[in-house]
């Protein structure tokens, strides 16, 4: 059997010191200069997404990215940001090389800022 590799992310929102439900994700295949939408998706409860954002055959060495709404989701939970806000859209570019892998790619964040490395 052949396995096969998958992506999945998290977010934790740092400044309230809980889980971003609610959050929308937008991921991109990078070819070059073209961005091609694969697919939007919000956070559940527990800051996740139910189920990977890629898998089986879609799931390709290549670069990606994933497009992070933050100012949306700051501004319903009550954050009060200036306009235009510090941190609004957070893209996180990165790269896939063993399409048979598990690539967890979190994002954690506040207002003023964010950081993110490759999980399991």
């Amino acid at each position: 059997m052949i396995k096969s590799g998958r992506l999945t992310t998290h977010v934790l929102d740092t400044a309230l010191g809980k889980p971003a439900e609610g959050l929308k994700i937008d991921l991109y295949r990078i070819d070059g200069e073209r961005k091609t939408l694969l697919r939007t998706v919000s956070t559940n409860s527990d800051g996740r997404v139910d189920g990977p954002m890629l898998e089986g055959e879609a799931f390709a060495a290549g670069t990606y990215e994933l497009l992070f709404h933050a100012g949306d989701y700051l501004r319903a939970s009550g954050a009060a940001l200036a306009e235009p806000a510090f941190l609004d859209l957070i893209p996180l570019r990165f790269g896939i090389a063993d399409a048979a892998s598990h690539y967890h790619v979190p994002l954690l964040f506040s207002p003023f800022s964010y950081s993110t490395y490759r999980g399991s």
